[in-house]
């Protein structure tokens, strides 16, 4: 399956990030796990959140911010690779002056569902 970038239509998920869906099985012929690419704009954060099935790698593809994970937080640049383990709260910041793009893939694939907000 072969998904050209310039046809994939953002959306805004439930924590406010913008996300690209590059590789869904709702939309694609994979099954197991998904692939997005989310933008989070300058001076923006994401809502609180976290997913009772999901794990989720992600990957800083360009800017800078903070992640929250549970009661941690962490400086995050491009390069840098997170794990977010299920049922563990998290949240992104941008505290850069470019958008922070971040890669990330889901296993069991993202859904709406499975998106708990805690704030």
């Amino acid at each position: 399956m072969y998904q050209p970038y310039s046809t994939v239509t953002p959306y805004i998920t439930k924590d406010g990030s913008e996300i690209r869906e590059l590789m869904h099985p709702s939309l694609h012929e994979n099954r197991n796990q998904s692939l997005a690419e989310a933008t989070i704009p300058v001076g923006t954060k994401t809502l609180l959140h976290k997913h009772m099935e999901t794990e989720e790698l992600y990957h800083v593809t360009r800017g800078v911010g903070r992640i929250t994970l549970g009661e941690n937080t962490l400086e995050i640049v491009a390069g840098d690779t997170i794990c977010i383990k299920p049922e563990t709260p998290h949240c992104l910041e941008n505290t850069g002056s470019e958008p922070l793009v971040i890669l990330c893939c889901c296993s069991p694939p993202y859904s709406h569902e499975d998106t708990i907000l805690t704030r």
